[in-house]
């Protein structure tokens, strides 16, 4: 089951205290002061990893603590500085803090501090001067609060295969890419977002089938639109199967403008799928009434071919 939406929270470790001491020994029976600073708390940072799963590590662990800084000591030594917590998160993914900011993360390594450590406590030893040779004033760490975190992944892919459910977007995944997507003839199939990059390196997002009411939440809802709002290119699927091609096509397309006019925006190719269900004859007529871009079978070698190269083509033109 993939996660692409969460709640989290996160707490920087906090500073360790400034420490209160007066150096002595036989030598210097009234030395001087002589306490550490504390240590600064350890940050946590997110860095952003190929694995669209990472998310799932926060399905039952929500509390993120970094390690604190520790207390000043005698000597002037300063605490030991707090462990860095790094959580590795999907690239693709929106952080949302509690205070209304984002940042997204974009690329594989980008690596953010998503809340920073408390600044150690000055010891005393920070304290003297000519004027107060023997200062017994500290002060305390910086204390971090606890931030609550909204992560939402949105897949980055070139491609997006969109489509009612069952028009053979999966199969065109698996065709088109080294995918190995899971493919069975009834509805919804598809439960989470399949990847495959092409042989150019593009890739391809397989988005779960959509139903007239999923930009309000019918079906598998707006879960997956979400996915396909940073590709360049969507591939509109209509499946020969059908009944009523034309109106197919209208409630994808109503559902896209209903979620975001952006979306439905988008530069598509829109393609007649599992062709060899049906005569050539037919399969020429339908691709005249509907002015599709392609009509394409998995078994035609050839078709699959020519959707993979116009696809490369569309993308050089974006």
């Amino acid at each position: 089951m993939l996660i692409d939406e969460v709640h989290v929270n996160v707490k920087a470790g906090d500073g360790g205290n400034g420490f209160v001491h007066m150096f002595h020994d036989r030598h210097r029976p009234h030395g001087g002061p002589d306490g550490g600073n504390g240590g600064d708390g350890g940050s946590i940072y997110f860095e952003a990893v190929s694995d669209i799963s990472r998310l799932n590590q926060f399905r039952h662990s929500k509390d993120f603590k970094a390690e604190s800084g520790q207390n000043g000591m005698a000597n002037q030594k300063t605490g030991k500085k707090g462990e860095d917590l790094i959580l590795l998160v999907p690239i693709g993914t929106v952080v949302n803090y509690d205070n209304g900011t984002s940042v997204e993360m974009i690329e594989v390594g980008q690596k953010v501090m998503i809340a920073k450590g408390g600044k150690g406590g000055l010891g005393n030893h920070h304290f003297r001067s000519a004027t107060n040779q023997q200062p017994t004033e500290s002060t305390p760490g910086q204390q971090r609060p606890l931030r609550a975190l909204f992560l939402q992944l949105k897949l980055i892919a070139q491609v997006g295969l969109i489509g009612l459910p069952n028009t053979g977007k999966t199969s065109l995944l698996n065709e088109l890419t080294a995918a190995n997507a899971k493919v069975a003839n009834y509805a919804f199939t598809t439960l989470e977002p399949n990847l495959g990059a092409m042989k150019g390196g593009s890739i391809i997002a397989d988005i779960p089938g959509l139903i007239e009411g999923a930009s309000s939440g019918k079906g598998l809802g707006v879960q997956f639109l979400k996915h396909i709002e940073r590709t360049k290119l969507l591939i509109h699927c209509l499946s020969c199967e059908s009944d009523n091609l034309p109106s197919d096509y209208k409630v994808v397309r109503q559902e896209l403008t209903n979620y975001s006019s952006t979306l439905a925006s988008k530069p598509e190719l829109v393609i007649l799928t599992k062709t060899d269900l049906i005569s050539p004859k037919e399969v020429e007529k339908l691709t005249a009434k509907l002015h599709t871009d392609l009509a394409v079978s998995i078994i035609d070698a050839q078709s699959i071919t020519s959707l993979n190269r116009l696809i490369s083509q569309k993308l050089s033109q974006l």
